[in-house]
Formats: C-alpha cells, sequence, structure tokens
C-alpha cells in the first residue's frame, strides 16, 4: 500500500517549554508492506538475480550479497561492466536473460529511472518477486508486475527486512519492533 503522506513530528523550544508539533508532509513516499508477506516472500525465494551488484566491497550491494549468500540464497549478479568475472565468488552476467536457473527474486539496485529499461526482460524470465531497494520506487514495474501476477516490494533492503524478522537486528541491540521470547528464523543460516 502506497502512502502519500508522512508525518515530521517537530520539538520546537519556547519560553515556557517544549512544544510538539507534528506536520504532514506531501512530498515523500512510502510503500508499507504487512510483516508476513515479506516473510513468505524470502521463505519461499531461494534463487536471487540481483542487478547492478559491484564488485567493490564498500558498496551497499555487495555487503547484502554477501549476507544474503551466507543465509543459504543463491545469488546471480547481473552487472555489464563485470560480466564474465566473479563476485563473492559467483558468475557475473551481462544480462539477467543469460541466466539458466529459475529466478525467485530480482533485486535491483538501480535508481529509479533506469527501471524502465530492464521491465521487459524480468518480466520475460517471470520471476516470483521483483525488489527495488531503499529509495527506489517505479509505479510502473509495479502495475505491469502485479498484472502478470508478479510480487513486488519497493523501497525496502531484503538484508534489513531479513535480519528484522529474523530477529538478527535484535543481537545488536537494535529495537525492530518486533518481540520475541525465542529466536525466530525465516531460513536456516547452517548450511
Amino acid at each position: 500500500m502506497l502512502k502519500k503522506e508522512y508525518l515530521l513530528s517537530l520539538k520546537i523550544e519556547i519560553p515556557y517549554g517544549l512544544i510538539n508539533k507534528v506536520l504532514k508532509m506531501k512530498n515523500k513516499l512510502t510503500c508499507n508492506y504487512e510483516d508476513q508477506y515479506i516473510r513468505n516472500i524470502l521463505d519461499k525465494t531461494k534463487n536471487i538475480a540481483m542487478i547492478g551488484l559491484s564488485s567493490s566491497w564498500q558498496r551497499p550491494s555487495y555487503f547484502v550479497a554477501k549476507y544474503l549468500l551466507d543465509r543459504g540464497y543463491k545469488v546471480f549478479p547481473v552487472n555489464p561492466k563485470e560480466a564474465g568475472k566473479k563476485i563473492l565468488n559467483q558468475k557475473v552476467y551481462s544480462s539477467i536473460l543469460e541466466i539458466n536457473e529459475k529466478i525467485d527474486m530480482v533485486d535491483i539496485f538501480r535508481k529509479s529511472s533506469d527501471i524502465d529499461i530492464l521491465t521487459n526482460d524480468i518480466l520475460k524470465i517471470k520471476p516470483s518477486t521483483i525488489w527495488l531497494q531503499i529509495g527506489v520506487i517505479n509505479f510502473k514495474i509495479d502495475t505491469l508486475a502485479k498484472k502478470h501476477e508478479i510480487n513486488v516490494i519497493m523501497d525496502r533492503c531484503p538484508k534489513i527486512e531479513y535480519s528484522r524478522l529474523s530477529g538478527e537486528l535484535g543481537w545488536a541491540g537494535i529495537n525492530s519492533g518486533t518481540f520475541y521470547n525465542k529466536r525466530r528464523i525465516i531460513r536456516s543460516i547452517m548450511k
């Protein structure tokens, strides 16, 4: 569900104390998904094509791929500049159409304006899910994917969602907003 508003909370100091002010802003779009929807996607996914995966260890795409590989997912890097090489010991493809295995999820590390160029190739391979990273929202691919009965998640990171839903964020002292009396596992991290 898309919301066209978000709340901005301000604390304003005046001579007589603090005033809490809540402002509604209409410029920012947010995408809200039920935890169960995300959990089901992460549980059913085995093969992930990562479009825009970088070979540079400092880039977010690199450590997301490393994290997902460590959790038992099979990652297929797609990066035309790195084609034929290896990233994280995985063969790099120049196009998503070159991958011969069934792809469950396409995770896209490209800006929103680049998504339209990739749409036809993504729809040809018929993945179960199209996942757009944090800051990436594209309504055209959202509409087309839903017509083809493909799950879509926008403006989220699978690494963050996995660690939040599995309870791993809590190990670091981060409040994920989810309470558990036991550590929950989406996918076994043991091989």
